[in-house]
């Protein structure tokens, strides 16, 4: 079956912004505007198309990011060209803005071509505006931004669009500037055009073109001359016409802008009010004009499983298939789905395809086109195409599938590691029966999420990105499982590592009649660099220990990294050589090597001066300008270090890095200090070691 749509007509696009910058309530005005609903949902009403679990409604606030797939047709185009052979597909992820959910924002922009980023009109950047920036510099995401809010008391384009020019990138240029603010923002510049656009009707949905108010020409020309600087600055033969002062028609000028937008040099800033309907449509335009089509992005690249080559797959649908999974969801009417982006070639509903990274064959059931929760079944997808299947057995998050022909394995995803542990029991005997399969499910769908067993105590720990993040967790447990459980305390998930180089042995001998169990090694360790993990490095050269064996100490080794030597808590980054020992031909076995590769790691830890690490947060407090003293002299006591201090309207806003364990109930601890008015934003920031005096109270907590 061919495809409906060429390549050059799909965009594959995010929407991405610190909390509360307005994502959910511009995602729903896309689906409104493009036919995909007939009704506007609000976030404040709780009835928004794309946060359609009843924990988002609740809160208003995104948790998990929703996919759906829209048409649309550039608002210029004449009358004439308004059919489908000039409309275009796009596919929509809406994530989350909240750093507990940070996952989805990461799994997401890995997937994606391009990404629309929002700003608050009013805040301008914020910290996790910070975070997904970064997220998408990470993948070469490009990337266009809209400045949103413009009608609420305190708006400012220029204190917002300067913001990201200071904070994020000196490439952002306006193409559009707004007529009015706050409650007198009216409508938008077109920059290129040089026309201003009005929104009228009930839904903004009639647009008005008329020419800029004499009041705003000078500005206007000002911020054009400005960005045609930049656009010819990206392309040889514009810079010789400009240089040489030739009128550069629209057409060039705009073809030129958008290879300089897919090619990183560029940031086109777009604006309006999604609330109240003003400027989403030239956004969806800007979408269409400037945001890359999958063929305008480098092919994907990988390894082949069987030789570890490396393979180029070029996004068309005449080469072999594969894809990435990147996000599982556990439907209650059709089970588990698993989302997936094809990079190359078609799927087909019942074929059987290769799961990559796990080396097993799966059956393709359905596949289904998703619009938020509702599901469009279609026989078959093509390169470009986002969707999900369902029927995959062993797939998870970060898994490649591919053609079983011609196998190959895109680079994983790779997640931040949780920061909060809490303790959980089920209430009842039933509860515990369901517990351990909720949370299975659960943590198949959230990377982030970990559940460990303390074997001296029998306590189940469930660990996650933050407080929000596992209240939100326990309460799908609650609703979606029916399991009822007791929890805990949020604790902070302390780490251990070395500081310095140690060897040790490991000696495991048992005799007990008959034969017995003899397993001996030496092994070296060192720090390796933070962030590395843990890494085993094989010295045995000749026959001091078989081959076999090997394995067997490094899997011994890694459940000693579980048990740390400091508090019992995980050793992280470390470097582990095997570079002597000794077997017994007939008591050695597998069994034995393992309990001494495991014994010899804690020895050499011991004497590799261990230390306690802990999660250090980037904390963003908004306070009054009266209270600053007192909420700068409270995050010293907390072990806080101020990093930055600056004015925003009538507010003063302070940036610092402050231990986690210092966090817990800071937002009582604040609107105390402030009589209510003040507020914070909280990210993980790094690991670092904890100072000594504290470290002695943590370790005499744990015995």
């Amino acid at each position: 079956m061919a495809r409906d749509y060429p390549l050059d007509r799909i965009r594959d696009i995010g929407i991405i912004a610190h909390i509360d910058a307005g994502k959910t309530t511009v995602s729903e005005r896309v689906l409104f505007y493009t036919g995909v609903s007939h009704k506007i949902g609000e976030v404040h009403e709780g009835e928004a198309v794309m946060d359609w679990m009843e924990q988002e409604r609740e809160r208003g606030i995104t948790i998990t990011s929703a996919a759906t797939t829209c048409f649309w047709r550039p608002t210029y185009l004449p009358e004439a060209h308004k059919n489908k052979d000039h409309e275009y597909r796009i596919n929509i992820i809406d994530t989350p803005g909240h750093v507990d959910f940070t996952v989805e924002v990461e799994r997401s922009l890995r997937v994606l071509d391009g990404g629309v980023v929002i700003f608050d009109g009013v805040a301008g950047v914020e910290p996790q505006s910070e975070t997904v920036w970064r997220q998408a510099d990470k993948y070469k995401v490009p990337r266009m931004c809209f400045i949103n809010k413009l009608d609420r008391i305190g708006a400012s384009f220029e204190r917002s669009f300067n913001s990201i020019i200071d904070r994020l990138t000196p490439n952002a240029v306006a193409v559009q500037l707004p007529i009015g603010l706050e409650g007198d923002f009216a409508g938008v510049i077109d920059l290129l055009r040089m026309k201003a656009f009005r929104f009228e009707g009930d839904h903004g949905d009639k647009i008005i073109t008329e020419e800029i108010p004499a009041d705003l020409k000078a500005d206007a020309d000002k911020y054009r001359h400005i960005l045609i600087e930049k656009i010819v600055e990206t392309d040889d033969a514009l810079t010789e016409q400009y240089l040489d002062g030739k009128e550069i028609s629209f057409d060039n000028l705009q073809k030129a802008l958008r290879a300089a937008t897919i090619g990183y040099k560029i940031i086109p800033v777009f604006c309006g009010s999604a609330l109240k309907n003003k400027g989403v449509q030239l956004m969806l335009d800007g979408v269409v004009d400037y945001l890359p089509s999958p063929i305008d992005r480098p092919p994907v690249t990988g390894k082949d499983p069987n030789t570890d080559a490396d393979i180029t797959r070029e996004t068309s649908d005449e080469v072999p298939f594969s894809a990435l999974a990147f996000k599982l969801q556990t439907d209650p009417f059709v089970g588990q789905l698993t989302y997936f982006r094809v990079y190359s070639g078609v799927i087909e509903a019942g074929s059987y395809i290769y799961n990559a990274t796990k080396d097993q064959k799966e059956r393709v059931g359905r596949i289904l086109r998703m619009h938020a929760n509702h599901r469009e079944e279609v026989k078959e997808m093509h390169a470009g195409e986002i969707g999900a299947i369902v029927g995959l057995k062993s797939t998870t998050t970060g898994d490649t599938l591919s053609d079983p022909e011609h196998p190959i394995i895109l680079e994983r995803i790779v997640f931040p590691e949780p920061v909060v542990d809490l303790k959980i029991e089920p209430k009842t005997k039933v509860d515990q029966e369901r517990m351990g399969f909720a949370l299975k499910r659960l943590s198949e769908e959230d990377p982030t999420f970990r559940i460990t067993s303390n074997g001296e105590t029998g306590e189940t720990i469930i660990s996650g990105m933050g407080e929000l993040h596992l209240e939100i967790l326990v309460d799908r447990m609650k609703r979606e499982f029916k399991v009822e459980a007791n929890v805990g305390k949020p604790q902070v998930a302390y780490k251990e590592t070395i500081r310095k180089k140690a060897e040790a042995e490991g000696k495991y001998i048992k005799q007990s009649g008959g034969r017995g169990q003899y397993g001996h090694v030496r092994l070296r360790v060192e720090p390796n660099e933070t962030g590395k993990g843990f890494e085993f490095i094989n010295e045995i050269k000749g026959g001091t220990i078989p081959q076999e064996f090997i394995p067997a100490v490094q899997k011994g080794i890694r459940e000693a990294l579980d048990r740390g030597v400091v508090a019992g808590f995980p050793i992280v980054d470390v470097k582990v050589a095997l570079y002597d020992g000794s077997y017994h031909d007939v008591d050695s076995n597998e069994a034995a090597f393992k309990i001494a590769g495991s014994m010899g790691f804690q020895e050499a830890a011991r004497r590799a001066d261990p230390v306690l690490l802990e999660p250090i947060m980037k904390v963003e407090v908004i306070v009054p300008a009266d209270f600053m003293g007192e909420v700068t002299g409270d995050i010293n006591s907390k072990r806080g270090r101020i990093e930055r201090m600056e004015d925003r309207l009538n507010l003063k806003v302070i940036e610092a890095k402050v231990p986690l364990s210092e966090m817990f109930g800071y937002v009582t601890n604040l609107r105390s200090r402030t009589e209510g008015r003040g507020s914070y934003t909280m990210e993980f920031s790094s690991y670092e070691e904890v100072p000594k005096n504290v470290a002695a109270d943590i370790v005499a907590g744990k015995k």
